[in-house]
């Protein structure tokens, strides 16, 4: 068996190191359980519903997005670190098929040719997991059962005269063990996590309170040139702006959106868009409406990227990379005095 573990050790890896990663991702992006977000998981859930085999089921799930993004990342955490603990990973890997499996009929399911989706991919590359497990290699749940084996006083490998009650009663201690240190773990990084994922979420009460302040600075990402929100519903979020309605014409005025920065708008369209200020006098939008499959993207400064399958575009809109077969959709503005307008 250990040679089997050895095998699939690259591949364990790798699930495990994608999952926790996707899964913790998700906990940290402001935008994640913001339902007035167009970056959020309610609106990917909306838009997934209008071409998902099981849109129906989508749609129910959207009319509980916090609910049911906190469901998505804890799995995906939950798969992930038991891929790389070895902590109960027959069932960990049934996870995995089941999550991927729930991607590719969602997001993923208008990709073609279908292999240019990942979803697929990883549902097959779990099935390996499922069916040979770890092979008893840097795994938790076989140190388990090795330790149940000593109290039993039994020899660290089963004989071939061994009754087969007692490796039943072997494997019920180890799967009960497993059990419970998974339930541990599993306590601590929910409510954890759940605490961050809210933390971090601009909606809500204390967002919806507070006042736009168009001379406060750009809201600074992570990993990201300082960007600037904008809401045509007259709300804003904490360190962000509001523009005024598209109705209007008016986007902004040339002072809240410092250069290098941008700003969310809804566009003539009714789609989400964005103001960038790329240079001095220099301003340009764009749909955010990746060219793909149609998901909004979202700004990465100096350019955009997609979230559902890793389409980038630079500050100009061309395709950088991915699957996106054409660049984004240019909005012309103008400036009229202090103001940046539709055109």
């Amino acid at each position: 068996m250990t040679s089997t573990g050895w095998v699939l050790l690259p591949l364990r890896l790798f699930l495990g190191v994608t999952f926790v990663y996707a899964g913790a991702s998700k906990l940290l992006d402001p935008h994640y359980l913001d339902d007035a977000s167009p970056l959020g998981v309610h609106a990917q859930m909306v838009h997934a519903a209008l071409t998902s085999p099981i849109g129906g089921l989508v749609s129910l799930s959207a009319g509980q997005a916090t609910l049911t993004g906190l469901v998505i990342a804890f799995g995906e955490l939950a798969v992930g670190l038991g891929a790389l603990l070895g902590l109960l990973l027959r069932l960990s890997a049934a996870g995995g098929v089941l999550l991927s499996l729930s991607f590719w009929l969602t997001v993923s399911w208008t990709t073609r040719p279908y292999y240019y989706g990942a979803d697929i991919v990883f549902a097959v590359a779990w099935i390996p997991l499922l069916l040979a497990g770890d092979g008893g290699l840097f795994s938790v749940t076989a140190s388990l059962r090795q330790a149940a084996r000593r109290q039993l006083s039994l020899p660290a490998q089963p004989t071939p005269r061994e009754a087969e009650g007692v490796r039943n009663e072997v494997e019920r201690r180890a799967v009960v063990r497993s059990a419970g240190l998974a339930a541990g773990i599993g306590a601590l990084v929910v409510g954890s996590g759940t605490l961050v994922a809210l933390l971090r979420r601009p909606a809500g009460a204390a967002a919806a309170a507070a006042p736009a302040n168009p001379s406060a600075p750009a809201s600074t990402l992570p990993g990201s040139t300082p960007t600037a929100t904008a809401s045509t519903s007259g709300t804003s979020s904490p360190g962000s702006v509001s523009a005024p309605a598209a109705s209007a014409a008016v986007i902004a005025t040339t002072t809240q959106v410092a250069v290098g920065t941008s700003l969310s708008f809804t566009g003539p369209d009714g789609n989400p868009a964005f103001l960038l200020h790329p240079a001095a006098g220099s301003f340009v939008a764009f749909s955010a409406v990746c060219t793909h499959q149609g998901c909004p993207v979202s700004f990465a400064g100096p350019g955009f990227q997609c979230p559902c399958h890793g389409a980038t575009y630079d500050q100009n809109g061309q395709v950088t990379g991915g699957p996106a077969p054409a660049p984004l959709t240019p909005i012309p503005v103008k400036v009229v005095g202090g103001d940046v307008t539709l055109a």
